[in-house]
């Protein structure tokens, strides 16, 4: 069972042995013979698991016990005390340690609470990430700017109304997934079904099939009838991502079934009714779609009753240091790398830094600097590279007349590969495109 191990222990020969045997198990073992040692240890990793000394040259353990928990919260914390030295036990229990050690230690005794600590910590992890399945675990940070406040707050207002549809505008990574979650939550509840699909995911083949569902026979493969995610929805919310992707002709059926609540399956004569409130997101401008006939006008009528503009994160400043911190605890539990924090350089940073991918990007940048950043205070030296874009988003321009739609496009996708500091995948999830698609409008 693998697990990053703090030994404090100035025994020499025991520690040694300690370690060996820990590392037997599968554990990572970092030795410390001091207080000061311990220290630096600490500045350099997030141990899962402390073992600590009290008797130490340069102090108590009992006195460097708070400092551990403080510095790394999550830790389990092994403390040893003298045999039969039960107050001293009950006070390490008090300052914070989750189990002790009496001397002599039996190294059978060290390995199994070791192993039992370890556990406990796989178990804790495991319950955060079932319980992060359930409740959304990318659900809604509380923001601090008026923009996004006001947001907030009218969704809250639209969740009264429990089928009117909603259109939610905005950059991609801006969080338009995670505020339709929050909707549907205020309004139905996290136990009605909350159906995603991402109209541009889908062949255009197969597209009618999976919203509306087919009956047997409808087609060569539809050997038995098939829900389709409209039906899937009832009692909840269809949140339809990309909408601007989706086919001209099967607009009109989702018109239909957004003003009277029915649809007929593929293939099928009788009418089926679903109450899902139909919830549509995307980064392109529709009403430029309208008019190029890309979309059809009479269903943006009817999505915009209520018009929801997502502001970008880098026009909510107050918003980046809350979300860093608050995005970084829930990856740290999610991948098991505790007791990380960011520094005051880090946050410096995320502040002078575009976003053009947004609340994407910042979460992608907290998960890089998770896996590849050593010591529990992350300083995102990563962003140093990366400020092509200017803060105020207007750097890409066009200043030679107008140019075809795909030299456009490649122009762009050039520009934001720059402002990411050559990280084609990053450019790729901010620009919303798969990988082989981003490397077609790069022109290779």
């Amino acid at each position: 069972m693998a697990g990053s191990t703090l030994l404090v222990e100035d025994d020499r020969s025991f520690a040694s042995l300690a370690a060996a045997v820990l590392r037997r198990e599968g554990m990572t073992v970092t030795l410390a013979r001091s207080l000061h040692e311990a220290r630096a240890a600490l500045s350099e990793d997030a141990p899962e698991i402390v073992i600590l000394d009290r008797r130490l040259p340069d102090g108590d353990g009992m006195d460097f016990l708070p400092e551990i928990r403080t510095r790394v919260p999550a830790a389990a914390i092994l403390v040893v005390t003298a045999h039969g030295d039960i107050a001293s036990a009950v006070e390490a229990m008090r300052l914070g340690a989750t189990d002790y050690l009496t001397k002599p230690v039996e190294l059978a005794d060290l390995v199994m609470k070791a192993q039992r600590s370890l556990a406990s910590l796989r178990l804790h992890d495991r319950l955060e990430q079932a319980e992060a399945q359930i409740s959304s675990r990318w659900g809604l940070i509380p923001p601090r700017s008026t923009a996004m406040t006001r947001v907030i707050d009218l969704l809250e207002r639209v969740a009264r109304s429990p089928r009117s549809p909603v259109v939610l505008l905005g950059e991609t990574g801006s969080g338009k997934e995670v505020l339709a979650r929050h909707l549907h939550d205020r309004a139905t509840g996290p136990e009605a079904p909350f159906i995603h699909l991402n109209c541009a995911a889908l062949p255009e083949s197969t597209f009618e099939s999976e919203l509306f569902g087919h009956e047997r026979g409808a087609f060569t493969d539809a050997r038995a009838a098939r829900r389709g995610l409209v039906e899937v929805a009832h009692g909840g919310t269809l949140f339809l991502d990309e909408i601007g992707e989706m086919p001209l002709a099967l607009q009109a059926k989702l018109l239909t079934f957004l003003d009277s609540g029915r649809f007929r399956r593929l293939g099928g004569t009788t009418e089926h009714e679903s109450s899902a409130r139909v919830v549509v997101a995307t980064n392109r401008d529709l009403e430029e779609q309208i008019r190029s006939g890309a979309f059809r006008q009479d269903l943006w009528f009817r999505l915009s009753v209520f018009r929801v503009d997502v502001p970008p994160l880098r026009e909510r400043r107050e918003d980046v240091v809350p979300l860093a911190h608050a995005l970084l605890e829930r990856l740290s539990a999610e991948i098991g790398r505790r007791g990380f924090r960011l520094g005051a350089r880090a946050e410096e940073r995320l502040l002078a830094y575009p976003f053009p991918g947004n609340v994407r990007e910042l979460r992608n940048i907290l998960e890089r600097a998770l896996v590849l950043e050593t010591g529990p205070t992350l300083q995102l030296e990563l962003l140093d590279g990366a400020r092509g874009a200017s803060a105020d988003g207007d750097a890409f321009r066009v200043s030679d007349g107008p140019i075809p739609m795909e030299e456009l496009e490649r122009r762009y996708a050039r520009h934001v590969l720059r402002a990411l500091g050559g990280r084609r995948m990053d450019a790729a999830a901010a620009l919303g495109l798969s990988y082989p698609t981003f490397l077609k409008r790069l022109g290779e």
